[in-house]
C-alpha cells in the first residue's frame, strides 16, 4: 500500500508545512485504521528532476493487518521515474514556450537519465485522458498527482479524515 504525503501536511513537531520528512511513518493503518504500524526499513527510488536523481523513502508494516506500507513524497508519484516538477518542466517547454517535444525534456541532475520524446508523449497523454479535455493547456500545469495520472490516484489515495 503507498502512501502520498500532502504538500500541506505539517510532518513532525516544530516542522514546517510542505517539508518532507523522510523518516516519518504513520503510526495509524491505512488499511484496517489500527494503530499498529511499525518501522519496516528504508528503500531507494529513483526521482530524477534537477535537485535529486535517488531519494530514501520510509516503510512500514501493519501488525493487524501485515499490509507493507511505503510512504512518498507529494511530489514524487509511484511506480515513476521523474518528479512531477520534471514533468512540469517538460510541459512548460513543450506547450509555453513551444519547443519540439524532442528537446523538450526537462533537466535532471544526472545527464545521463534525460526523458526520451515518447515518455513526453506519455506523460501529456496521460495528463490529457485523465479527464481534463477541456482545460487541457490550463490542467498540464497544475502540480497534482490527480491532474498527472486520474487512474493511479483512484488506486493509491485513500481518503482521511481532517484533524481538526
Amino acid at each position: 500500500m503507498i502512501v502520498v504525503i500532502p504538500r500541506s501536511w505539517p510532518l513532525s513537531k516544530g516542522g514546517a508545512a510542505g517539508v518532507y520528512d523522510p523518516e516519518w511513518l504513520p503510526r495509524c493503518c491505512p488499511a484496517c485504521a489500527e494503530v499498529a504500524v511499525i518501522g519496516h526499513g528504508r528503500r531507494s527510488k529513483q526521482a530524477h528532476d534537477a535537485q535529486h536523481t535517488i531519494i530514501r523513502i520510509r516503510r512500514g508494516w501493519c501488525k493487524q493487518c501485515h499490509v507493507t506500507i511505503t510512504v512518498l513524497p507529494a511530489w514524487s508519484l509511484p511506480y515513476t521515474r521523474y518528479s512531477l516538477a520534471a514533468r512540469a518542466q517538460a510541459a512548460e517547454h513543450y506547450l509555453r514556450e513551444r519547443i519540439p517535444i524532442q528537446q523538450a525534456a526537462p533537466v535532471v541532475q544526472d545527464g545521463d537519465r534525460v526523458a526520451d520524446a515518447s515518455t513526453l508523449r506519455r506523460w501529456f497523454w496521460r495528463r490529457i485522458e485523465s479527464g481534463w479535455n477541456c482545460l487541457r493547456s490550463a490542467v498540464l500545469f497544475l502540480p497534482t498527482i490527480l491532474a498527472w495520472d486520474w487512474r493511479a490516484a483512484g488506486r493509491i489515495l485513500i481518503p482521511e479524515a481532517n484533524p481538526a
